[in-house]
């Protein structure tokens, strides 16, 4: 019997794609499902811009009328145009234990991408930013996802290896127990570092948010469009002002804010790191939904969370010698931990196993390697 592939277009389907990891997972105690308002929003064009240039659809994969896969696959002009050749995507990959499954999937991606003139295609990514909802995890699955992390069967890995899919890159995260004591020599560094006359750093100020969202995302587009390891910067994509808008807002109301630290050098923003309460700990108990009798469960969240996830962070290219990276690593750690003592541990996530560079950093403030999320790559002949 073949598969049929049906494009999701109204509730029902929708419903179906929410509930259908339900059914993956129902024996991982470790799956955590991402809140569904969030993954809506990014198939919705009228929130999300990757819309104005790319495409994005999404499919139920049926044998018979048992739902046996469900994925998204999109494309965006800009974003792809960075590989040669340029390369699509495929996300938001849930199947069965099944490798004709998996191959059935992938033969309609395959087509989907070749009918638009693409030759490859990679995944799992997000259309949108790859700081959330991005890789396929395939080291530690003893551990619940962090905020905007998948969590993802173990053997998914085998059965997307199994039809071709070529490593692209890997991704670690990186842990640190709130408990565990600075080093002391990187603390009386730091020290030295503030006590310069032209650097002084600050929380964000939550009465100025735009003005600080966009002093983020000035030093976000200049650090990683100009990269010490100049392989990472064929993949970078600007950050527009209107997404780093949305997402300040967003977190505005869970958001610790001594959590995002900003540094100046004189009145220059120079650095700075945003950190987020793990919002999956409120996804884990309403199952991925959000109503209004939720809503003081959010506000109160904050006091009350137990883990902190690293979202984005940078650092002028022109300061990068002066220490700013550790100094606001450091500052936004022992803020942090003073104003939100529920926390138990710190998540740094998306650090691409060739930035050494980061690693090294992390790994000096204690932090270690506990998470790899995989990117793949396909070939279409």
């Amino acid at each position: 019997m073949g598969y049929r592939f049906e494009k999701i277009t109204g509730k029902k389907e929708i419903d179906l794609f929410h509930s259908f990891p339900f059914e993956i997972y129902k024996n991982e105690p470790n799956w955590i499902p991402p809140l569904r308002f969030e993954i809506e929003n990014i198939f919705d064009p009228d929130k999300n811009s990757f819309f104005e240039k790319g495409e994005c659809e999404r499919y139920l994969m049926f044998e018979g009328d048992r739902l046996v896969a469900r994925f998204a696959v999109m494309n965006h002009s800009e974003r792809d145009a960075v590989f040669d050749p340029k390369m699509g995507g495929l996300g938001f990959v849930e199947l069965i234990n099944d490798q004709s499954v998996a191959h059935g999937m992938i033969d309609f991606v395959k087509q989907w991408h070749a009918d638009r003139g693409y030759k490859a295609f990679r995944g799992p990514i997000n259309f949108g930013e790859n700081i959330n909802y991005w890789g396929l995890l395939v080291e530690n699955f003893e551990e619940p996802p962090i905020y905007g992390m998948f969590y993802h069967a173990p053997y998914y890995k085998q059965l997307l290896e199994n039809t071709g899919a070529e490593k692209l890159d890997d991704h670690w995260s990186y842990k640190r127990e709130f408990d565990k004591p600075l080093p002391s020599r990187l603390v009386r560094i730091t020290d030295r570092i503030e006590s310069r006359p032209r650097v002084r750093l600050r929380s964000i100020d939550m009465n100025n948010l735009e003005r600080d969202a966009e002093y983020i995302r000035e030093i976000y587009n200049e650090a990683w469009r100009d990269q010490d390891i100049a392989e990472r910067e064929q993949q970078f994509n600007e950050l527009g002002r209107d997404e780093v808008q949305e997402m300040v807002q967003k977190l505005k109301k869970i958001m610790i804010p001594d959590s995002v630290i900003i540094t100046f050098v004189g009145d220059e923003p120079a650095s700075f790191v945003v950190c987020v309460p793990d919002l999956n700990e409120i996804s884990a108990e309403t199952k991925g939904r959000l109503s209004w009798w939720h809503y003081p469960k959010i506000m109160r969240f904050k006091k009350r969370a137990k883990h902190l996830r690293t979202t984005v962070y940078g650092t002028l290219p022109k300061y990068r010698k002066m220490g700013l990276e550790a100094l606001t690593f450091v500052r936004g750690i022992q803020m942090t931990k003073a104003a939100a003592p529920t926390l138990e541990y710190l998540e740094g996530t998306w650090v691409s196993e060739k930035n050494w560079l980061m690693q090294r950093s992390l790994e000096a403030l204690g932090c270690y390697h506990h998470k790899t999320h995989r990117t793949y790559r396909w070939e279409i002949e």
